[in-house]
């Protein structure tokens, strides 16, 4: 039997929701690690994984490759398939384009490229991941750097979305692959979509024009429910009332309601999720949190084991991981204004800043040659007295992602999903 489509698993999930609410849970790949420990999990409880990759993360060698592995969308494709043979998982999983489109890699917005390179960019982008089996793409392209500080014109939105969509049916069919599923909107609030009356007129106007020219609607629309993260914590303002309208005005449509931003929220928050009707929720900064929290724990246990003469030597880890987070400047669209201002140097003379920094960027550093080495030195050292650090730090995730699979009511899922008819 061919593997459901999304489209396929969120119609279903509609149509289950009378008497079985579940929402499904969006994966940010931030390491090879993390996809290991979410496959685990899924085999164990049997729900649908969504690996969400955006354009930083994950993107073909041209446009300038991935922060994570360093992997194309052919080598994380590959990656994904061989640990699910690795570990015997026969369930269903996606891989999908989150925030793919124009601008949406830091460097094209910095750049300020103009609309059509921008637009020609986020289009190779996508034929990359089509033509190495991603299931979803999501076309987001409101990164304008153009229009900063005000909402950008729902016309414009609307214009480049179906352009965009249209642009890789034709490429989809002219290469004979299969049908793929699609996202669209964003939860940013200069896409505009911020009151239930937006986010109605965009699906209106949206599928209207996608069925002027005969293309797919989408699966998911992104919505804002009120969610922030920002550094390791959720500091939007959840809103119950507005989630459940936005969820039924896309369930109206045949569409879920899709919430980016999910990190770190309550878990009384979590568990009301299935009921208000959101369909699906992306989270992925705070895995990233999660490894880097255990990997350093791991080196305290190391200095112990070590001034006890049970391990003979130490790596470098903890030193290594806060220098190279630091100069990776990539938490700087986080932080203010006075620390990004700083130099290397000077912030690295600021232990409360560092210890801040490591942990909300320690996981754009673990493909570092310099990084991974000591982590290997670690886990070796380690080993010597009997611990396996590996087992801890897929542990620590699968405690992190269990959370949402409980409070979503995901375990079963998959058996779920293919007894609906």
């Amino acid at each position: 039997m061919s593997k459901m489509t999304l489209t396929e698993v969120v119609k279903r999930g509609l149509k289950m929701r009378k008497e079985d609410r579940a929402s499904m849970l969006g994966i940010g790949p931030m390491s090879k690690t993390l996809i290991k420990s979410s496959i685990i999990l899924a085999k164990e409880k049997d729900f649908p994984l969504m690996f969400i990759a955006s354009r930083n993360q994950v993107d073909s060698q041209e446009l300038g490759g991935g922060y994570v592995c360093n992997w194309d969308q052919k080598g994380f494709s590959d990656a994904i398939r061989s640990i699910a043979e690795e570990v015997g998982f026969e369930g269903l999983y996606y891989l999908c384009r989150d925030h793919g489109g124009p601008w949406q890699r830091d460097k094209e917005r910095k750049d300020h490229l103009p609309e059509e390179k921008a637009m020609e960019l986020g289009k190779k982008s996508y034929i990359a991941d089509i033509e190495n089996g991603f299931d979803l793409l999501h076309i987001d392209p409101t990164k304008d750097p153009y229009v900063v500080g005000k909402v950008i014109d729902v016309n414009v939105v609307l214009r480049r979305t179906v352009e965009l969509i249209e642009y890789v049916e034709k490429e989809r069919i002219a290469r004979g692959l299969p049908e793929i599923s699609y996202e669209v909107g964003t939860e940013e609030t200069n896409g505009g979509l911020t009151s239930v009356e937006s986010y109605e007129f965009f699906i209106q106007e949206l599928l209207k024009e996608l069925d002027r020219k005969e293309l797919p609607h989408p699966c998911f629309i992104v919505g804002q429910t009120g969610t922030l993260t920002r550094l390791t914590e959720n500091v939007g303002n959840f809103n119950a009332r507005a989630s459940r309208e936005l969820a039924a005005v896309a369930e109206k449509y045949e569409v879920g309601l899709k919430e980016h931003n999910g990190d770190y929220q309550d878990e009384g928050i979590l568990l009301a999720h299935p009921a208000l009707g959101i369909t699906a929720m992306n989270v992925a900064p705070e895995y990233g949190t999660v490894e880097t929290r255990a990997y350093l724990k791991l080196a305290e246990v190391e200095e112990m084991l070590f001034n006890e003469g049970l391990v003979s030597k130490k790596s470098a880890l903890k030193d290594c991981i806060r220098k190279e987070s630091v100069a990776s400047r990539r938490w700087e669209k986080w932080m203010t204004d006075d620390t990004v201002s700083r130099t290397t140097e000077e912030l690295m003379k600021d232990e409360e800043v560092i210890t801040v920094i490591t942990d909300i960027s320690g996981h754009y550093t673990f493909n570092n040659d310099a990084v991974r080495k000591e982590i290997e030195s670690l886990f070796s050292n380690l080993a010597e007295a009997g611990i396996n650090a590996e087992e801890y730090v897929i542990y620590k995730l699968k405690e992190s992602l269990d959370r949402y699979v409980e409070t979503f009511n995901l375990k079963g899922y998959t058996g779920r999903l293919k007894n609906q008819h």
